[in-house]
């Protein structure tokens, strides 16, 4: 079984979140890498194995981004990466299905479940196989430790609890030789 391996040129890591209660900050991961395993005869018994590298953080402003690292939020000296590694899949892996699994954020590991669309697969012009996955998350970032907040004069918090996760993901497995 030759394993899928993602290409981080044509694979997007984003995230959304509320900010003063009234707006949504977007920001990407610059840096995923990772590969996929799946049998042929049964696709369900699928391996998914990604990390992203959390110092490439980018919400296109560089002091947000440091906080960001801070032992405040994502404490990037201590816990570099972010892992997300498969448990099962759910429904058809030709369309739409939940891929199930353990992401690891600062350490803390909460089971995730990832929204997920095929997009398609084919032949790049040199040969090799491409896959394309679409899928989204919705998570508490309560849940991996990442608590700080300011509270509003106006009643409320500064940032919002939940993070929606959104990946454009390109797969590729060269040629057999």
């Amino acid at each position: 079984m030759r394993p899928w391996q993602i290409d981080p040129s044509h694979s997007s890591v984003e995230f959304a979140v509320r900010h003063l209660m009234i707006s949504t900050v977007k920001g990407r991961f610059g840096e995923v890498s990772g590969q996929v395993v799946a049998e042929q005869n049964d696709p369900a018994k699928i391996q998914v194995d990604v990390r992203i590298p959390v110092a490439s953080i980018d919400t296109r402003e560089p002091q947000r981004d440091a906080h960001l690292r801070s032992p405040d939020f994502l404490e990037a000296d201590r816990y570099p990466t972010i892992t997300f590694v498969s448990r099962r899949l759910s429904g058809d892996p030709k369309s739409g299905f939940k891929l199930i699994g353990d992401l690891t954020i600062r350490g803390v590991t909460k089971a995730t479940t990832l929204d997920v669309t095929n997009e398609g697969v084919g032949l790049d012009p040199w040969g090799n196989e491409r896959a394309g996955f679409s899928a989204t998350a919705k998570v508490d970032r309560r849940d991996f430790g990442l608590t700080w907040n300011q509270a509003l004069e106006t009643g409320g918090i500064l940032v919002g609890d939940e993070v929606k996760i959104s990946l454009n993901v390109e797969l590729m497995r060269p040629k057999a030789a």
